[in-house]
């Protein structure tokens, strides 16, 4: 007589743990927004599973319990970090309308809104030690790159839309280095109108070929 699976699974930290249980799975969230809630209060330098347990009001055998180790944890939390920052991004392009120049141009304020130095320790981080949190930069183009997508005009085929998506991303993706390296609005001002030129050809393009 064959027994049935079990639910009860090792994590790669040796902690067992129930596979997808309701009420695992609720608590795990909990737990995810309370460590997400600190991040977003306090920044990602000297992040620790001790810290994380803290702000959780529970111990690291718990977190080990539901996550796989403090990166793991980490990871999850700059993911519902972002997700926050790219609701409100949506918000704010529903809000303005418009060409797909003045749309990108509505999402600056939100990327440099009040939380925006957690994303700039996270670069650092990314640039000292690559190896180690290079996934933050890779999860962040992951997120918010369908965002971008979703931006391009209807009838464009997928593969302009993610051309100019990715043009995009890393256009934004450097005016916040620039921002943070320089600490100056000028530059970026500059490069937001000449972005806005090119994206303006861009939609030109379809109506000149109408």
């Amino acid at each position: 007589m064959s027994s049935s699976p079990s639910t009860d699974l090792r994590s790669p930290t040796g902690y067992r743990r129930s596979a997808g249980s309701p009420r695992g799975e609720a608590r795990k969230r909990e737990l995810l927004e309370r460590v997400t809630d600190e991040i977003a209060a306090n920044g990602l330098v000297d992040f620790s599973l001790r810290r994380a347990a803290r702000a959780a009001g529970t111990t690291h055998k718990v977190l080990l319990y539901h996550f796989d180790g403090v990166e793991d944890l980490l990871a999850q939390a700059m993911v519902e970090i972002r997700q926050r920052r790219i609701e409100a991004a949506i918000r704010a392009v529903n809000a303005q309308g418009g060409s797909l120049a003045e749309r990108v141009r509505a999402i600056w304020p939100v990327l440099v809104s009040r939380d925006t130095w957690i994303h700039d320790q996270a670069i650092g981080l990314m640039m000292y030690d690559p190896d180690r949190y290079g996934e933050l930069g890779r999860g962040s183009s992951q997120q918010y790159l369908p965002v971008l997508v979703g931006l391009c005009p209807d009838p464009w085929t997928e593969a302009r839309k993610h051309e100019v998506a990715e043009m995009i991303m890393a256009t934004l993706r450097g005016f916040v280095v620039d921002r943070l390296a320089s600490g100056e609005e000028s530059g970026i001002e500059a490069g937001f109108r000449a972005l806005g030129r090119a994206l303006d050809r861009e939609e030109r393009a379809d109506q000149e070929g109408a």
